[in-house]
């Protein structure tokens, strides 16, 4: 996706923008289902699964993914965020997620894998009983059903808001088109010699190839429920 002639450059390959919408969709209809409860929460565990291989894939794609995807480009180390802080940011930290957004980003995916790990091992006792449950301690059956339904959750809605906040600040105030970039996965107005992520078959073959192996693991978790 870069030219001589342009500075159209590709950001977020093909997977990891599929990761990010059905991770959207995946949360607000956990939410929903959550709302309604009842015979809606046979629904709602299946997608606390959906959300544990997206999650599983993700960290995967942390490693193998295109460049601005790769955990080591994504997440700033001390000198690179305490330099954004004092205002000299470079282009590279302009491309992908900004060293505050990337850990806004990092905060949001470890809250998330919060919820769903203690939804495995949560048990409301009516309609509800995570996959795990049968692996772990009373008092941590408890805990982690607390958390789930009160903190945790709340904590949830806290970080998207703020992340959510955030991309409404950057559009309107930074003139950042980031919802767009995510769709199509590319940003205008960069440096020519910065690296464009790999994208097209040479991305979407392993990526392939991960999301089964994490649809598997997710789809064993889930059998634990019945396997006695």
């Amino acid at each position: 996706m870069r030219t001589s002639n342009t500075t159209r450059l590709r950001i977020w390959d093909l997977p990891t923008r599929l990761f990010h919408w059905l991770l959207v969709a995946s949360i607000i209809a956990l939410v929903v289902t959550a709302k309604i409860s009842g015979n809606a929460m046979e629904w709602h565990l299946r997608l606390g699964h959906a959300v544990l291989g997206l999650l599983l894939f993700r960290v995967l794609w942390g490693f193998a993914g295109g460049h601005w995807s790769r955990f080591t480009t994504f997440i700033p180390g001390p000198a690179r965020l305490l330099r954004y802080l004092k205002g000299q940011g470079t282009a590279a930290d302009k491309a992908g997620h900004n060293p505050l957004g990337a850990l806004s980003v990092i905060t949001m995916l470890l809250v998330i894998g919060m919820q769903v790990g203690t939804g495995l091992i949560s048990d409301d006792e009516i309609a509800f009983a995570g996959s795990l449950v049968r692996y772990v301690s009373g008092d941590t059956i408890a805990w982690a059903t607390t958390w789930h339904k009160t903190w945790g959750q709340w904590l949830l809605y806290t970080v998207i808001g703020l992340h959510l906040a955030a991309i409404a600040w950057y559009s309107l105030i930074g003139k950042e088109k980031l919802v767009p970039a995510m769709l199509h996965g590319d940003k205008t107005g960069l440096p020519v010699d910065l690296p464009p992520s790999r994208d097209g078959w040479r991305a979407v073959v392993p990526a392939l190839l991960f999301a089964a192996a994490c649809a598997v693991m997710a789809y064993w978790v889930w059998t634990r429920a019945t396997s006695f």
